[in-house]
């Protein structure tokens, strides 16, 4: 079974690479940009009994840190 994990910045948590982003699709002349918030994307081929436990558990322990990041989990 596929799992694609999305993690982002919590509000309020700064983000340099965003601000590098937005900074940079100005630049390059694309306006009407108010924000850019930068995260990532894993995907996992994982056992079709994988539980949600274990999946959060995965998150929780090494995938997203939770001090700063959200996370949701996505079956594909």
């Amino acid at each position: 079974m596929k799992v694609r994990i999305v993690v982002t910045l919590k509000p309020g948590v700064l983000d340099p690479q965003g601000k590098a982003i937005h900074k940079s699709l100005e630049g390059l002349g694309f306006g009407g940009i108010n924000d850019v918030r930068a995260g990532k994307v894993i995907e996992l081929d994982v056992a079709d009994g994988t539980s949600d436990d274990d999946l959060d558990g995965m998150c929780r322990r090494l995938i997203a840190n939770t001090v700063i990041e959200n996370y949701r989990v996505e079956r594909v």
